[in-house]
């Protein structure tokens, strides 16, 4: 908004344009809530533009200009409730954009249903009716709104969370949820993207509106390319899935496929929110979709993004999986606009996840990452699971070895164990039954596994491996101690982002003790 704001005040129409796209429906919504009458309303928007246009490079402050035009709003309509004539002045004169112009009557027309919701608010306050219909009606942000109304976002949730509580009370359930679902259809068209269908289903209960896209991939895992979506490297990456996870390599390309065409139209929507948490199996996601937008022009499409490490009253916050309906309420709207920082940031930590270098990722994690908060703790704990200095393992080996020597012996409680401490990995069960399975294997195995049957599938979990009893070896306590090397015992064939280890020696490590990246050659 505020480079809309800048270029505006140069006369860039484009611009201007942009703006009256913005600021249409809020303008229309604080002048209708004054007069009670949409034409007179309409008249408002129109003068109040005109005027801002006029009176733009005035404005000293960009960011000032949602505050400022609201007074502009308010000043045209007190005219006309004081029966005075407002002074007109066409677009055209001044300055020849009125095609930039919105039709205003498409911004208030609404289907049947949705005027149902329209009748029932009439009885909420002023403020709550503002709240509403700017929220859920014209599908602004809470910051938009807050920066708008001059209201904290904290006080507008509250408002929202009274109105809903109120019209649950005037309208039936099914009415409710249906109405407050379709209510873009007239306003802002919005695409969602989340990490899981645990998520999007509790996105499409009605909090927030718009398409919800889950992408599914898991890029902690196999070999990582800048462009995953080349057929050559998809290929690649589909065969590899297929022999580690399990994942049909069919139905992996089929659904890769897919969600990359729901990306590439992405300019149909006005907005594209992008929903993530703090750990690497969702930071690895958020960087790639970072760069992927910053090889495109956004056009007229926002970018935003809402992405949280923690929740308040969850001691060990996992996901947004862990949230409630009620929870995840309360953070529709809160997300932040992607700019040139996010983009720049989430791109080079996307290129250097897949260069077989790891000295690129290592030099950016020793920077300034704050634009996206998340970044460095989840790739410095990426970075820890290629082998150590100490003993050839990584951190995953690690923290097994160490468990199943401190007594968890089954691997249920291995797996909650170990993904509990290493927390900001977001590793899912196929992901750890991997790396349990390979610490089975090789001339010198790591762990012996009693009473099992087979591993875990895609699809399967034998009973046995609910009841099977894991045990240290003889050669897993001696690396455990540091006395052997993993690499040198066992070989390796890993892949870490685009780092692809092979054989007894490799050219880099993991030192724990200083926490970094140590060349071997």
């Amino acid at each position: 908004m505020l480079h809309w704001v800048e270029q505006a005040k140069q006369g860039d129409q484009e611009a201007f344009h942009q703006l009256v796209r913005q600021f249409t429906a809020m303008a229309y919504t604080v002048a209708y809530e004054k007069l009670r009458d949409a034409h007179l309303a309409e008249d408002v928007v129109q003068e109040s533009f005109a005027e801002a246009f006029i009176h733009l490079s005035q404005l000293q402050q960009a960011e000032a200009f949602p505050g400022w035009f609201k007074t502009i709003v308010i000043r045209q309509s007190y005219r006309v409730l004081r029966g005075r004539q407002p002074q007109i002045v066409s677009i055209q004169e001044a300055a020849q954009t009125a095609s930039t112009f919105l039709d205003v009557s498409e911004v208030v027309e609404r289907k049947e249903m949705q005027q149902i919701l329209h009748d029932s608010i009439s009885a909420l306050s002023s403020n709550m009716r503002i709240a509403v219909q700017l929220f859920y009606f014209h599908g602004y942000s809470l910051q938009e709104i807050s920066a708008y109304v001059g209201t904290p976002v904290s006080a507008l949730k509250k408002r929202l969370f009274d109105a809903r509580s109120k019209l649950k009370g005037t309208l039936p359930v099914a009415d409710f949820v249906s109405v407050f679902k379709d209510l873009y259809e007239g306003g802002k068209q919005m695409l969602h993207i989340v990490n899981g269908d645990f998520v999007a289903d509790k996105l499409r209960q009605g909090i927030v509106q718009g398409d919800v896209l889950v992408w599914r991939e898991v890029f902690p895992e196999g070999p990582i390319f800048v462009d995953p979506a080349q057929f050559a490297n998809r290929s690649v990456r589909a065969q590899y899935l297929e022999h580690s996870l399990g994942i049909p390599s069919a139905e992996y390309i089929r659904g890769c496929t897919a969600q990359e065409q729901t990306l590439a139209d992405f300019q149909n929507y006005e907005e594209v929110v992008l929903w993530f948490e703090h750990d690497l199996f969702d930071q690895t996601m958020l960087c790639y979709l970072l760069h992927w937008f910053a090889q495109r022009p956004l056009g007229r499409t926002k970018l935003s993004l809402l992405c949280i490490g923690s929740y308040p009253g969850i001691e060990l916050f996992r996901g947004l999986g862990q949230l409630s309906v009620e929870q995840m309420e309360t953070l529709s709207g809160t997300w932040q606009t992607v700019g040139e920082d996010e983009l720049r940031l989430g791109s080079a930590v996307w290129e250097a996840y897949a260069a077989s270098d790891p000295l690129q990722l290592a030099e950016i994690l020793q920077g300034d990452t704050s634009a996206l908060p998340f970044v460095h703790d989840a790739f410095q704990l990426h970075l820890s699971r290629l082998p150590s200095t100490y003993n050839g393992l990584g951190v995953i080996e690690q923290t097994t070895l160490e468990k199943v020597d401190n007594g968890v012996n089954n691997p249920l409680d291995l797996f909650k164990q170990v993904g509990n401490h290493l927390n900001d990995l977001g590793m899912g069960d196929l992901q750890y039954w991997h790396s349990l399975s390979k610490m089975t294997q090789g001339l010198y195995p790591l762990l012996h596994i009693e009473g099992l049957d087979t591993f875990p599938d895609y699809k399967n979990m034998p009973s046995s491996f609910r009841h099977c009893h894991v045990v240290l070896t003889e050669m897993g306590r001696h690396m455990l101690e540091g006395q052997e090397d993993r690499v040198v015992k066992n070989g390796i064939d890993e892949w870490y982002g685009g780092i692809h280890l092979r054989g007894n020696s490799v050219p880099w490590r993991w030192d724990v003790a200083e926490q970094r990246i140590v060349s071997m050659d």
